[in-house]
C-alpha cells in the first residue's frame, strides 16, 4: 500500500460524514454500503522504475494521489494503485520491473471483470505512466463487449494534461523522464539531494530508451 506523509491534511481520506476514499482504508460492508448509492471506483496506475533521484515508486505514488485528491471531493473510493506497468526501457536499471503487453493486458482485464461483476459501473483509471499507454486499445475492446449492464472506462494519463505541462514548463521545458511534471515533495526520498543543474542523458538510458517517459 502506498502511503503518504502523515502531514498531508486528513480530508484527502475521509468526507465530513465518514466515508473512507481509499479501498485500503475500507472494509468490504462500506464498500458494499458505498455500492448501494454509487457506482463509481478509481483506479491508479503506475509503474516502478528509475527516476533518477526520485523514487523507484514515482509513477504509482502520483498516479494514487492524484487519483485521491480528485476523487475525494466526490466521495468516490479511489483502490491502491497498481505498481508494476510496462518499462522494459529502463530494465536494465536496478529496482525497475516491467509487464510485457500480454500479462499487463490480463491483468487490467482481471480486474475489469472483478469490478463490474462486483456492481461497479463508472470506472477510472488514471495512469500515470506513458508506456502504459498501450493498453487503450484493450480498454476499448473490453468496453465493446455484451455485457447485462453497461460498464463505462474512463482511461486517463493525468502527467500528459496540458495544465501539468504548463506548470512544468515554468521550471523546465524540457520535459523528458523524471522531469519537473514529476518532481514533487511526496515522491522525492529523504537524505537524497537533487544536483541544481540539469545533467545529460547517460549511456546506460539512452541505450535502454529511445524517448523518456514518465
Amino acid at each position: 500500500m502506498l502511503r503518504y506523509d502523515p502531514g498531508i491534511p486528513s480530508r484527502l481520506t475521509k468526507r465530513q460524514w465518514g466515508f473512507i476514499v481509499r479501498v485500503f482504508d475500507s472494509n468490504w460492508m462500506q464498500i458494499e454500503e458505498y455500492l448501494r448509492r454509487d457506482d463509481r471506483v478509481v483506479l491508479p496506475t503506475g509503474s516502478t522504475e528509475q527516476h533518477g533521484y526520485l523514487s523507484l515508486g514515482t509513477d504509482a505514488i502520483l498516479a494514487e494521489r492524484v487519483a485521491v485528491e480528485a476523487a475525494e471531493p466526490l466521495g468516490v473510493p479511489v483502490l491502491p494503485a497498481l505498481p508494476f506497468g510496462m518499462a522494459p526501457h529502463w530494465a536494465a536499471f536496478p529496482g525497475s520491473m516491467s509487464l510485457r503487453l500480454s500479462t499487463y493486458t490480463e491483468v487490467l482485464r482481471d480486474l475489469l471483470d472483478g469490478l463490474a461483476a462486483q456492481g461497479f459501473r463508472r470506472i477510472a483509471i488514471i495512469n500515470g505512466h506513458g508506456g502504459n499507454i498501450p493498453v487503450t486499445a484493450f480498454i476499448r475492446e473490453w468496453r465493446s463487449q455484451p455485457r447485462p449492464h453497461r460498464v463505462q472506462v474512463l482511461y486517463h494519463t493525468w502527467c500528459y494534461g496540458p495544465r501539468t505541462t504548463a506548470a512544468a514548463n515554468q521550471f523546465d521545458r524540457e520535459q523528458n523522464h523524471a522531469n519537473w511534471g514529476e518532481n514533487f515533495p511526496w515522491n522525492r526520498l529523504p537524505g537524497v539531494d537533487l544536483p541544481a543543474e540539469p545533467r545529460p542523458t547517460s549511456k546506460r538510458a539512452s541505450s535502454t530508451s529511445a524517448a523518456g517517459s514518465p
